[in-house]
């Protein structure tokens, strides 16, 4: 499909429109105090992801002569210093922020986040005693030599770098700030005041304790924090080569080339000027930042005023004809069922695994995995299923970008247990989210399915908005058994009649369903599609969407992240509406719904429309054929493109503006939806 000339937002100023939704969280005075103080932490977390990925290719893309320049359709070194740009702006609103208004209101609520110089002599000794005991001993300074290279920095890690001076005479000299301890001390309280201490500022206060044997009439220290280049280059061939492969290629990430120095902007222009020709950095590279760097510790700080400055803890329902006292497999062969979570218990897809791991009857359990808890209940039961005699197969996503040390470990511990571990097929992720259990019942087999939009992992269920299928229908099951077939060959599927997957059938079937759409638009006839996803940035995807547009098929889209699409536009999008919703819980559900002519067609996919989802990634969309169930996804849907309160509307400019409704009513879908469901799980 033609690509050319069609309105595009680049997908890296895009992704930076998306971040600074996420600041509107921590600006939003109705956002509880402590969640804001969260959503600062994720901001600056995404943003140090970003500077590994998606600048550190940018960076290598730079090099590239003219006529590559062409093929892109852009120059990088441009786009860099325009997100340079973008990233200043940010980082002072984010300081502003933090400095001038949420210290402010913790002050006003009684917590007091006090820096070295604030401390009188009661909490001083304190810090000090703390500091002796828990502190000093993790601490190792480097001392600098003009004649010798900077000793290499570890990525994200906060450093002090520290100037000792003596008369005319000074030496220069880096503190690393240890990872190891919590962020944040908590002190004692006064007369009901609440006093909270960053390690940074314990060490400030207690520089004098770690350079007493140099003489000196004054220490400086200054923050910096260094952003690396991660990107992996690894041998794509799958065995054990791979692994240890990838293992070593982590250790090289840690060592990746300089990609963004941020430094506290009160550091002195010749210790900015003596790290620059140290580290070899570009103007592009610095980035002013603030006293403290890596807020992305910030998530977890402490709440030590009233639970309202939190969002209240609210249960995962339980849903309605599941119980955890009967066999899911016997209810699933009945009907199927969904489960959205957080809202509604991730418990469910444990459950089911524990209880197929220890039926005498189940003999196999297939499974892909892409990020996995810490502590993984999911693995524990895949485990006790190989024990109890079951053959287990098990696909590990090693790629899965900075979860591939922990998938590294649960791979090789499923191998020692005696599960059959498989790790992809050379070139493709397999990004899917499924599992098949069979069953032998009246001496043939019988197959039961869990297919889902986010991750079998129970730790981001709980915070990840996303829909898990459970069920027997033999078209899904059916299929399920072809995709499992090719994937422990390490082959594609190919032939398959109701699944979508990629990089065998999404483009096409996609293609085919907006055609059927652009069909009835020019028949006159009503035509609409709605799309929830994270991410949307595939050209010729696109260029398919606005064909559909000019077509007059309606078109209304819920992307969190980023969009290069530009809505609104006269010939091209004018029948395409998006908006974007950033709340308590991360969207990340993929929901397409098709018209299809009054008889609406529904998939829920693990892909958004990124050429790697459609084109390198293993992926696998499915279809509702419950009618209840496409009832409930539809209903939520609606509930979300109804919200005005945290859905900003997606247009070719950084506004980001909050999305407004003809209704009067105040719409937050996070909120209305648990109701929904609470009332649908409740009522008979």
């Amino acid at each position: 499909m033609d690509t050319k000339n069609i309105p595009l937002l680049n997908r890296e100023i895009s992704w930076l429109y998306f971040n600074d939704r996420v600041l509107q969280e921590a600006a939003d005075p109705t956002v509880p105090l402590i969640e804001r103080v969260k959503f600062l932490a994720i901001f600056s977390s995404n943003l140090d992801e970003f500077y590994r990925v998606r600048v550190a290719t940018l960076s290598r893309l730079a090099n590239l002569n003219e006529k590559a320049k062409e093929i892109l359709g852009y120059n990088p070194k441009k786009l860099l210093n325009q997100i340079k740009n973008i990233v200043v702006k940010q980082e002072k609103k984010f300081n502003n922020l933090y400095e001038n208004i949420i210290v402010k209101e913790l002050a006003e609520e009684k917590i007091f986040l006090l820096n070295d110089k604030q401390l009188n002599v009661t909490r001083g000794e304190f810090v000090k005693d703390f500091f002796r005991e828990r502190l000093l001993s993790t601490l190792v300074p480097i001392m600098l030599d003009d004649e010798l290279p900077l000793p290499e920095l570890r990525d994200r890690a906060i450093y002090f770098f520290v100037k000792l001076t003596k008369g005319k005479k000074f030496r220069y000299a880096l503190i690393e700030i240890p990872d190891s301890l919590s962020r944040f001390l908590v002190l004692p309280e006064t007369n009901k005041l609440k006093f909270i201490i960053l390690l940074d500022d314990i060490i400030r206060y207690s520089l004098e304790d770690i350079f007493f044997i140099f003489e000196h009439d004054s220490i400086e220290a200054y923050s910096i924090q260094l952003t690396r280049d991660a990107e992996l280059d690894l041998d794509k061939e799958v065995s054990e080569k791979f692994i240890d492969s990838l293992a070593k290629s982590l250790l090289k990430r840690r060592k990746g080339k300089p990609m963004r120095l941020v430094f506290d902007t009160e550091m002195p222009p010749d210790m900015l000027g003596y790290l620059v020709k140290k580290m070899r950095l570009q103007g592009e590279n610095l980035i002013p930042g603030s006293r403290y760097q890596n807020f992305k510790n910030f998530i977890s700080f402490p709440n030590v005023g009233r639970p309202e400055l939190e969002y209240s803890k609210t249960r995962a329902l339980p849903l309605k004809g599941l119980s955890f006292g009967k066999s899911l497999m016997e209810l699933i062969a009945k009907r199927d069922y969904l489960i959205s979570t957080p809202y509604e218990s991730f418990d469910y897809v444990i459950h089911f695994l524990r209880e197929a791991a220890i039926d005498p009857k189940v003999k196999e359990i297939s499974i892909t995995v892409y990020r996995l808890a810490e502590n993984s209940k999911i693995i524990y039961a895949l485990i006790n299923a190989a024990k109890n005699g079951k053959k287990v197969n098990c696909l590990v996503e090693l790629r899965a970008r900075f979860d591939e040390q922990n998938n590294i470990y649960w791979s090789n511990r499923l191998e020692e247990e005696g599960v059959n571990v498989l790790y992809g097929i050379d070139g493709y992720k397999v990004h899917s989210k499924i599992c098949l259990v069979m069953r032998v019942e009246k001496s043939k087999p019988a197959y039961y399915a869990c297919l889902s939009t986010g991750n079998f992992n129970e730790k981001t269920a709980r915070i990840y908005a996303d829909h898990t299928l459970l069920t027997a229908d033999k078209r899904l099951t059916g299929d399920l058994v072809s995709v499992f077939k090719a994937l422990i060959k390490l082959t594609l599927p190919k032939d398959l009649k109701h699944l979508i997957v990629s990089p065998i059938d999404s483009r096409p079937a996609i293609y085919k369903l907006i055609d059927n759409e652009i069909k009835l638009a020019k028949a006159g006839k009503k035509a609409y599609m709605i799309f929830k996803m994270n991410s949307l940035a595939d050209e010729q995807m696109i260029a398919k969407l606005y064909q559909a547009s000019n077509a007059g098929v309606k078109i209304k889209m819920i992307i969190r992240g980023m969009c290069c699409l530009i809505p609104g536009i006269k010939g091209f999008s004018e029948n395409i509406e998006v908006i974007s919703i950033v709340d308590k819980y991360l969207e990340h559900a993929r929901v397409h719904i098709y018209g299809n002519g009054g008889n609406e067609l529904m998939y829920l996919t693990s892909a958004d429309f990124m050429t790697r989802n459609i084109e390198n990634r293993v992926e696998v969309g499915f279809p509702i054929y419950d009618d209840n169930l496409r009832k409930e996804i539809r209903d939520i849907i609606d509930i979300q493109l109804r919200d005005n309160t945290k859905a900003r509307e997606i247009t070719g400019s950084s506004v980001n503006k909050y999305h407004k409704t003809k209704a009067d009513a105040l719409t937050r879908a996070q909120i209305d939806i648990y109701s929904y469901l609470k009332n649908k799980n409740t009522t008979n």
